[in-house]
């Protein structure tokens, strides 16, 4: 028999679908998302063009500088010398995630990353709302990374005695109208996407190169007027603010996420996703560490408070050369459009996969057949994030991106757990160390850092997810296509399986029902 596929368009289902709790426990069969990956969902697919160094760099693109260049001065405040804790405390919780999404990467190649990952070990309900989590971690983070760009573009200018008006380079309640440069930055980048993922690549790849050159440069200057008393206290604001801090700039390390949305692009992404993965943390972990301790050891941690563009300032204020700031928040531009770059590509494709599978309008599934890219998403995305860069200010989108990104992160961890207990047969190009300890302690590492988080971000995340219900009930439960699947097809495709394993369990009662 022929394993009924999801993609393209089905016919009214003749018997009715499941109901709501049975629904929201249906799988998608691995098997499905195997196949799917590696021979398209129908229609036009996606273009396998990405091996491992570009896979890399998506990652690293897509991670390194958010954190160093766009909310030092807001972070260090809260930790005080102890800042380069923060990034490592971070830093370790993403890599015990990392690691569950290397394994995860290698055995269910995606589009859909983690949404994937989750719709395929704990149903529909878990994947909806790790996807909707998803799109709030995707959208706001290029958002609030790119509302980062207008400081260092008036820095760059200012050598020539120019800067932007406030009105043009803040949003609304910051002191401005627009941040323009944040919008021109996203729309760039949505214009590059359009024309094709491999041409996107390689300019990432190069603008990568020059963001860990300006990076080793800013450490080279700043250790030349290092101060080790900077480090004294070391946590004026205790354990507290350490994990605040810690919190904060945990949205800094995605971008391994974003590698994984890749799986469909990849020549061989079992073997390359969890190698980019795990390199790209490593890689991003110990620059972060290295450049806030430079930062530190260079100022004071009371002189980072307020301070914009703080990098350039130590640069011009060490060398007293303005010419020096000026490269830099020059190459700090092109850092935050590798972010912007790379992390829109990981939006667009992780809501190309929920299309795929009925969960949202199929207009964000479309694949042109000229560029192999989601053209129309990709337009739809781009121009919303554009209009939330240019008018939203920079704190509460960074927030708001954390408590997405560790809930999703807290989720994978737990797909781990669950695909090694009832999958064991499922061949594995990579597999978590020290299990079951190393998943658990990312879940409850995530755990702990979305409770550090404010009121208001709870609130904000609260409000996300209440409108998420309506959607789901409003639009995915109708045209999900595998509640669309009848008992006969759904117990069929429950029993394909990936290449090399065994049969899969019958689905229970319930997941069928």
């Amino acid at each position: 028999m022929t394993v009924p596929t999801l993609a393209g368009e089905r016919p009214p289902a003749a018997a009715a679908r499941p109901g709501l709790a049975a629904q929201l426990l249906r799988r998608k069969p691995i098997g499905q998302l195997v196949s799917e990956a590696e021979s398209g969902h129908g229609g036009t697919g996606l273009i396998r063009s990405f091996g491992v160094l570009q896979l890399t760099m998506i990652s690293v693109g897509a991670t390194l500088g958010t954190g160093i260049l766009v909310i030092l001065g807001d972070s260090v405040p809260l930790a005080g010398p102890a800042i380069w804790i923060a990034f490592a405390i971070a830093g370790l919780a993403a890599l015990l995630s990392a690691v569950s999404y290397a394994e995860m990467a290698g055995l269910v190649p995606a589009a859909g990353s983690s949404y994937s990952y989750t719709y395929a070990t704990m149903g529909e309900g878990m994947a909806w709302i790790c996807g909707w989590c998803l799109v709030l971690e995707y959208a706001v983070s290029v958002a609030a990374v790119a509302v980062g760009s207008g400081q260092y573009v008036n820095e760059a200018l200012s050598v020539f005695g120019l800067a932007l008006p406030d009105a043009m380079s803040q949003p609304p309640g910051a002191g401005g109208m627009l941040n323009a440069p944040a919008i021109a930055i996203v729309v760039l980048a949505m214009v590059l996407l359009v024309r094709g993922a491999r041409e996107s690549a390689w300019v990432n790849t190069a603008i990568v190169v020059i963001k860990v050159g300006i990076l080793v440069f800013f450490c080279a200057v700043a250790f030349t007027a290092f101060n080790g008393a900077h480090f004294e206290p070391l946590l004026p604001m205790g354990a507290a603010g350490v994990s605040a801090a810690a919190s904060r700039v945990f949205f800094s390390y995605i971008g391994f996420d974003a590698a994984s949305t890749a799986g469909e692009e990849a020549r061989n992404p079992k073997r390359d996703l969890p190698r980019a993965i795990l390199l790209s943390m490593l890689i991003v972990t110990s620059i972060y560490v290295l450049v806030a301790v430079a930062a530190i050891g260079a100022r004071p941690w009371g002189w980072f408070d307020g301070t914009e563009a703080a990098l350039v300032k130590i640069l011009e204020e060490t060398t007293g050369q303005p010419w020096v700031g000026v490269v830099f928040a020059v190459g700090a531009v092109l850092a935050i459009a590798s972010i912007v770059l790379t992390v829109l590509y990981g939006q667009t494709r992780i809501l190309l996969s929920m299309a795929r599978d009925g969960m949202i309008p199929k207009i964000f599934g479309r694949v042109s057949a000229r560029t192999g890219t989601p053209v129309a998403g990709t337009l739809i995305v781009g121009s919303v994030v554009a209009l939330t860069a240019g008018l939203v200010p920079l704190g509460a989108l960074a927030d708001a991106t954390s408590i997405g990104t560790l809930f999703a992160f807290a989720l994978v961890n737990v797909a781990v757990i669950h695909l090694r207990r009832t999958r064991p047969e499922l061949p594995r190009s990579f597999r978590v160390p020290l299990f079951p300890l190393t998943p658990i302690l990312g879940a409850l590492m995530c755990a702990y850092l979305m409770a550090n988080l404010g009121a208001e971000t709870w609130a904000v995340f609260g409000i996300w997810m209440v409108v998420g219900l309506a959607a789901y009930l409003g639009y995915g439960r109708r045209h999900s296509r595998v509640a669309a699947l009848s008992d006969a097809e759904y117990r069929e495709a429950s029993r394909s399986t990936a290449p090399g394993a065994t049969a899969a369990p019958e689905p229970t009662k319930a997941e069928i029902s």
